[in-house]
Formats: C-alpha cells, sequence, structure tokens
C-alpha cells in the first residue's frame, strides 16, 4: 500500500524536477536522453500507425538534434502524419494512468524497451538510430531488472512528466512553425492531404493532447481520492 501512496509525492517530485532542470544552463544535457527517447516514441507512433492501417514502413531515422523522421509507403496517410504528436501525448498521458500504482512500473518500462527494441531492429535507418535505440533499451531494461520498484516507479513518474511536457513544448513550436514559416513538418503533410491550413491541423492536436493530459489527471486524482477514502474507512 505504501508504494501506491507514493504515487502522488513522486509525480510532484517529479514534476518540480523537470521544470528545476529547464531553467538550469546546460541541464539539457542530462535530458538530452529523454529528448531522444520522446523523438523515438513519436516516430514509432508514425510506424505503429502505418504498420496498422495496412502500410508499410520503410527506415526510422533518428537525428542527433532530436529530429526524426519516418518513411513509410501506404496506409492511411491522414492517419500516419498525425500520428507522430498524438502518439506521444497519448503515451504521456498513459504513463501517467500508469504511475497511479508502484506496481505498474517495472511493467511499463519493460513494454516500452520492447517496443523501441523493436522499432531499432526492424526499422532503424542510421547509425546513430541503432545506437540511441540499443541505448535506451539497455537502459530501461537494466533499470526495470536492478532497480527497486520505487525507484523505477519514481523514474516511470519523471518519464511521464517529460514525456507531457515535450508534447506541449513540441506542439507550441509546430503551431508557430505553422503559421509562420514553410518549413516541412507532419501539419504541412496535412495540409498537402486535406487542403487545410497547417496551422489549424497543428491547433486540433493541441486540443486533442490537452484533452488527454485532462483525462489522465482527472483519472489520475480520482484513483488518488478513491485510495485516500479507502484508507479513511479502514482507520
Amino acid at each position: 500500500m505504501r508504494r501506491d501512496n507514493d504515487s502522488l509525492k513522486f509525480l510532484l517530485g517529479a514534476t518540480a524536477l523537470a521544470l528545476v532542470l529547464s531553467f538550469i544552463p546546460f541541464a539539457s544535457l542530462a535530458i538530452y536522453p529523454f529528448r531522444l527517447f520522446v523523438t523515438f516514441i513519436h516516430e514509432g507512433s508514425h510506424a505503429l500507425a502505418a504498420l496498422v492501417s495496412l502500410g508499410d514502413v520503410g527506415q526510422v531515422i533518428i537525428n542527433p538534434d532530436g529530429s526524426g523522421q519516418t518513411l513509410s509507403r501506404g496506409g492511411l496517410p491522414i492517419f500516419v502524419a498525425s500520428a507522430g504528436y498524438l502518439g506521444a501525448a497519448l503515451y504521456g498521458a498513459t504513463l501517467l494512468v500508469l504511475c497511479r500504482q508502484g506496481r505498474h512500473a517495472k511493467g511499463a518500462v519493460t513494454v516500452t524497451a520492447a517496443g523501441i527494441l523493436a522499432l531499432t531492429v526492424f526499422f532503424a535507418g542510421n547509425l546513430f538510430t541503432w545506437i540511441t535505440g540499443l541505448l535506451l533499451v539497455v537502459s530501461l531494461v537494466g533499470l526495470a531488472a536492478i532497480a527497486s520498484i520505487r525507484v523505477t516507479h519514481f523514474f516511470l513518474s519523471f518519464l511521464a512528466v517529460q514525456c507531457c511536457l515535450n508534447a506541449v513544448f513540441d506542439l507550441r513550436t509546430l503551431f508557430l512553425l505553422s503559421a509562420f514559416t514553410r518549413s516541412e513538418n507532419d501539419a504541412r503533410v496535412m495540409e498537402q492531404l486535406t487542403f487545410i491550413p497547417a496551422f489549424v491541423w497543428s491547433s486540433i492536436w493541441i486540443g486533442i493532447s490537452v484533452v488527454f493530459l485532462f483525462l489522465a489527471l482527472r483519472t489520475y486524482s480520482g484513483a488518488t481520492k478513491f485510495r485516500s477514502g479507502v484508507r479513511t474507512v479502514r482507520a
């Protein structure tokens, strides 16, 4: 029961740590692996959407600057193009829900490692993607195998916060790029497919992502209150 009672404390601590790191000079080096991790989730969401919609995935490329690219053919182009940002936001929201209970931490980390391994082995398109993918897998598997449940629980909380923050910041950047530049991005692809302006698509994705996060936080809060009520009755 104590592990479950740690959930809110770990989430608040992970949020505080993430915010503090965002204001410390050169702290970006410390969160750089998390930036690459989120890119893997983003590109993996594109790849999964292509496969689910009966398309083919050629390559997944992760670049040292944190950007990425998924080359696919067939499937449902609108679904595939939308999957990157929405998939990352949904993944972060799912982690928030899983963070309610510490017993889910090792399982969530292991499943994530398996997904990154599959993405790397089958679709990695350059050496940096191979190295990054394998290092992430080794780190996640090592954490699940060696660290205690409480340490893994806190790490999962920090990972959830990083994914959610990156989802919000990336979508904000996407909106600005879509509204004021002609740079190539997922929203621009949607514009080409639907003739609806790119900034409209980025706005829609922001709205959907906010809904994901709201529902996750509401679920998390509701579960915490329920457990608190159960403890009060037992007392």
